[in-house]
């Protein structure tokens, strides 16, 4: 008999390292997938509920900070009767090495997904050498 695999949703992350917060709510930390080739660095993290108007992404002293909020989706006039998806904040910071070309960073949001793409510096892309006959 076949086995079945239910789909099983991963439940949104709290923050596991609290950061002293200015203001009330949940604090989330985005689930996040790298990846690497040798001229770039790629970075998923899945935000979901996040717009565009509510990400912000800010790089200081090699310190890249992403924080997104999550706002209520029913209408004023609305009445909750079930809520499973939380609102709060998504919050993740990354240390940068000095192979990334920080002023080359590209990000892009689509459905939820933020695509953060690291190029690397020059000096950091392997190369081939060609050889001359002497």
């Amino acid at each position: 008999m076949a086995e079945t695999k239910e789909l099983q949703p991963r439940e949104k992350q709290e923050l596991s390292t609290p950061a002293e917060q200015t203001r009330p709510g949940l604090v989330f930390t985005p689930a996040v997938d790298i990846f690497e080739t040798e001229k770039q660095i790629t970075l998923l993290a899945d935000i979901p509920g996040v717009t565009l108007e509510n990400l912000n992404i800010d790089l200081r002293e090699d310190v890249l900070t992403l924080t997104g909020d999550i706002t209520p989706f029913e209408e004023a006039d609305e009445e909750d009767i079930l809520v499973e998806y939380e609102i709060g904040r998504y919050f993740r910071q990354f240390s940068l090495s000095e192979v990334i070309d920080k002023d080359r960073i590209d990000a892009q949001l689509t459905d939820g997904v933020l695509r953060l793409t690291l190029p690397k510096v020059e000096k950091a892309t392997p190369r081939s050498i060609k050889i001359k006959a002497g």
